[in-house]
C-alpha cells in the first residue's frame, strides 16, 4: 500500500486497491472518492471493535446536549397546558375556542419554517444553529410570563414555534451526520424520548414551582414560564460550547477516528464522493419528493395529532377523570402515562437499531393507540381506571414514531442534502399534525371528548393501513430495482449525474 497508510489502526481498510488505499485517509474519507461500487457495495470494511469504540465516544459528547435542549423545548411548548391548570385562562379572559387559537398559532410559524429552518441548519452548521435557536425559544418562554392578553400571548407563540421549527428535524440531521442508519433510530429515541420525559417532567417541575409563593414579583403560572425559560437560556449558553458541528471538526476525536467516523457514514451512501455535499437543487428535491419521504411524513402527520394532542390537554383530560382532587395532585397523575411512554420510545427504535427495521415497529406500534382511544369511547368519566388505564396505552404507542419515522427517511435518501430536505419535509407536514391537535379536544366536546377521542382512533387505525401499504410498496419496488441494469442505465452519466440520481440511481434499494 503506497504512502505507509495503516488503515488496521483506523479501524477499516479498503476492500479494492486504488479507491481508497493509495490516498490519504482524511482524504479517502471525506472527499473525492466513492466509499461504494456502482452496485452499491461498500468498498470500505470496519473493525467492529474501533467502530464500538467510536459509537460510545460519539454518545456520550453528542446525545447529552441534544436531549437536554429538545427536553426543554417540549418543555417551553406544552407547559402552557400545565398553565392553563393553574389559571391563565381566566388571567388572561379566555373564553370558548381562545385556548385552542392560542395553541393554533404556535404551529402556523412552526410549519412554516420548518423546511427553512433544516436548509439554515445545514448552511450555518448545527454546532452554531441549535445552541442559538434553544436560547431564542427560551426567551420566548420568559416573555410568555410578562403577557397580559390573548394578542400578545399569541404573538409570543408565533415567535416560540419560529424558534423551536428548527429544532427536532436540525437534532435528527444533525444526527445522521454521526451515525450510520442501522444506529440511528436508537440515537433519535434517546433525544426525542425527552418529548414523553418533559410531559412527565415538566408535570413534577410545574408542581413544585406552583408551590412557590411567588418568583422576581410574578405569581402562579407565570412563574412557570419564567422558571423554565430561564433553565432553557443557560443550558442553550452551555451548549454552544459542548456541542461539535461535525465529526471533522471534533476536538475530542483524534484524526484515526475523524477519519473512521467519516468513512462508515459515507460507506452506506452509493455514489457518493462526500460526506457534507454542497446544496443542491435537485438532490433538496430528492429528499422532499421521494416516496417514502411523503408517506412516512404522512403517518408522522396523523400520529403528531395524537402526541401533540396528549401534550396540549393531558392535563385537562386527567382533571375530567379526577375533577374533585388539587390541582398539584392533577398534575401528578399526568407523570405515570409519560413515564410509560418515554420506556417504549427508547425500546423500539433500540429494538430498530438491532434489526435495521422501521416499517415492522410502526405496525406494532399502532394498535396500541387504536386500543387506547376505543377504551375512552366504551366508556364515560366516571369510569375513572379504565380511562386512565387508556392514557398508557396511547402513549405507549404513540411516542416512538418521532424517533422511527425521522429515522426511516434518512434511510431512505443518499446525500446530506437530500437527508436535511427529508427530515425537514417529514417533521413539517407532522406538525400539520400538531395544528389540527390544538383542536381535537374542544370545549364543547368535554367531558367525554367524544369527537376528540373518535378522531384519534380514526387516525392511529390509518397510520395502521398506510404503514402495511407503505411497506408492501417498498417491498414491490426493490424487487423491480433488482433487475435494473446498473451498468447500462450509469452509462454516459458524469461523476455529479450519478450524485444527483440520489434515491433513483438504479443499485438504490429501499431500506424498511
Amino acid at each position: 500500500m503506497e504512502q505507509g497508510h495503516d488503515f488496521s489502526e483506523k479501524g477499516f481498510t479498503p476492500r479494492h486497491e486504488g479507491l481508497v488505499g493509495k490516498e490519504d485517509a482524511h482524504a479517502a474519507a471525506e472527499r473525492g472518492h466513492v466509499a461504494t461500487d456502482k452496485y452499491g457495495t461498500s468498498l470500505v470494511t470496519f473493525d467492529p471493535k474501533a467502530e464500538a469504540r467510536l459509537r460510545r465516544k460519539i454518545d456520550l459528547h453528542v446525545v447529552p446536549t441534544v436531549f437536554m435542549l429538545y427536553l426543554f423545548c417540549f418543555i417551553d411548548r406544552a407547559n402552557v397546558g400545565n398553565a392553563r391548570l393553574a389559571g391563565l385562562e381566566k388571567d388572561l379572559k379566555l373564553v370558548n375556542y381562545d385556548y385552542n387559537k392560542l395553541l393554533s398559532i404556535f404551529y402556523i410559524s412552526y410549519i412554516i419554517f420548518e423546511i427553512p429552518a433544516n436548509m439554515a441548519c445545514k448552511a450555518i452548521g448545527p454546532g452554531w444553529f441549535i445552541p442559538a435557536i434553544s436560547l431564542g425559544f427560551g426567551i420566548c418562554s420568559i416573555g410568555t410570563a410578562f403577557v397580559h392578553t390573548l394578542s400578545a400571548a399569541s404573538g409570543v407563540r408565533f415567535l416560540l414555534g419560529m424558534f423551536e421549527a428548527g429544532m427536532m428535524p436540525g437534532i435528527a440531521y444533525y444526527l445522521s451526520r454521526w451515525y450510520r442508519r442501522s444506529e440511528l433510530a436508537f440515537r433519535l429515541s434517546l433525544y426525542i424520548v425527552a418529548a414523553p420525559l418533559a410531559g412527565a417532567f415538566g408535570g413534577l417541575l410545574a408542581s413544585g414551582i406552583l408551590t412557590l409563593d411567588s418568583f422576581g414579583g410574578l405569581h402562579t403560572w407565570r412563574m412557570i414560564f419564567a422558571i423554565e425559560g430561564i433553565i432553557t437560556c443557560g443550558l442553550s449558553l452551555i451548549s454552544f460550547l459542548t456541542l461539535t458541528d461535525r465529526p471533522a471538526t471534533a476536538r475530542w476525536l483524534t484524526q484515526e477516528e475523524k477519519d473512521l467516523a467519516i468513512a462508515r457514514v459515507k460507506s452506506e451512501r452509493v455514489g457518493t464522493t462526500e460526506v457534507l455535499d454542497k446544496m443542491d437543487t435537485k438532490k433538496l428535491l430528492r429528499g422532499i419528493l421521494s416516496p417514502v419521504t411523503l408517506g412516512t411524513a404522512v403517518i408522522f402527520l396523523l400520529n403528531n395529532i395524537t402526541v401533540q394532542g396528549l401534550a396540549f390537554f393531558a392535563p385537562s383530560i386527567v382533571k375530567t377523570i379526577y375533577p374533585n382532587n388539587t390541582v398539584v395532585s392533577q398534575q401528578l397523575h399526568t407523570v405515570p402515562p409519560y413515564i410509560v411512554g418515554g420506556f417504549f420510545t427508547v425500546l423500539l427504535p433500540l429494538l430498530s437499531t438491532r434489526f435495521d427495521r422501521r416499517m415492522v415497529f410502526f405496525l406494532a406500534s399502532a394498535p396500541f393507540m387504536m386500543i387506547g382511544y376505543i377504551m375512552f369511547l366504551a366508556t364515560d368519566v366516571t369510569d375513572h381506571m379504565t380511562r386512565y388505564a387508556a392514557t398508557f396505552l396511547i402513549a405507549l404507542g404513540a411516542f416512538s414514531f418521532g424517533a422511527l419515522c425521522n429515522a426511516q427517511v434518512s434511510a431512505n435518501v443518499v446525500s446530506d442534502t437530500a437527508r436535511s430536505a427529508a427530515i425537514g419535509t417529514n417533521v413539517m407536514l407532522g406538525n400539520v399534525g400538531g395544528l389540527i391537535s390544538t383542536w381535537s379536544f374542544l370545549p364543547k366536546d368535554g367531558p367525554d371528548y367524544p369527537i376528540g377521542n373518535g378522531l384519534n382512533l380514526a387516525t392511529s387505525s390509518t397510520i395502521l393501513i398506510l404503514s402495511i401499504l407503505l411497506l408492501m410498496w417498498m417491498q414491490h419496488d426493490n424487487k423491480r430495482r433488482a433487475g435494473n441494469d446498473v451498468d447500462a442505465e450509469l452509462d454516459g452519466k458524469t461523476s455529479r449525474e450519478v450524485q444527483d440520481l440520489d434515491w433513483q440511481h438504479p443499485a438504490f434499494q429501499w431500506k424498511p
